[in-house]
C-alpha cells in the first residue's frame, strides 16, 4: 500500500473522529428537557415528539460507521505493512523461561550440595523482651 494511501484513510479517521465528537456533545440526552423531568409531554413516547430519528443522531450513526469502517482500514493497511507485526506475541517471548521448581527437585539439589556451605542463622527474636 502507498503511503499517501495510509495519511488518507488516518486523516479520515482523524476528522471523522473530532466530527463524532463534536455531535455527540451537541445532541441532546433522551428526557433532558424540565418537562420530562415531572412526567409531562412527550416522555412516555417510544421515540419522543421529533420522530424516529433526527438529522442530527443519523448524522452520528453515518459518522460512527465510517469511523468504525477506517478503523478497520487502519488495522489492515497496518499488517500489510509489516507482515511480522502481524505475528503471535508468545512467539517473541524469549524461550529460556525456567520451569517451576518441584519438591524432588529442591531434595535432589539440596543432596548435591558438597560445597559445606551452611544458610545464616536467623539473629535471636526479641519477642520475648515485649513488656506486657
Amino acid at each position: 500500500m502507498p503511503d499517501w494511501f495510509f495519511s488518507l484513510v488516518l486523516s479520515i479517521n482523524i476528522l471523522t473522529a473530532i466530527a463524532l465528537i463534536g455531535l455527540v456533545l451537541v445532541q441532546h440526552g433522551k428526557g433532558a428537557d424540565m418537562g420530562a423531568a415531572f412526567g409531562g409531554g412527550s416522555s412516555g413516547s417510544l421515540f419522543g415528539a421529533s420522530g424516529s430519528a433526527s438529522f442530527l443522531s443519523r448524522t452520528t450513526a453515518v459518522l460512527a460507521t465510517v469511523f468504525i469502517t477506517s478503523s478497520l482500514a487502519l488495522t489492515w493497511i497496518a499488517a500489510a505493512r509489516n507482515p511480522q507485526a502481524s505475528s503471535s506475541v508468545m512467539q517473541e517471548t524469549n524461550t529460556a523461561i525456567q520451569a517451576p521448581v518441584t519438591p524432588q527437585q529442591t531434595a535432589d539439589d539440596e543432596k548435591a550440595d558438597t560445597t559445606g556451605a551452611t544458610e545464616p542463622e536467623a539473629p535471636p527474636s526479641k519477642a520475648l523482651e515485649i513488656p506486657k
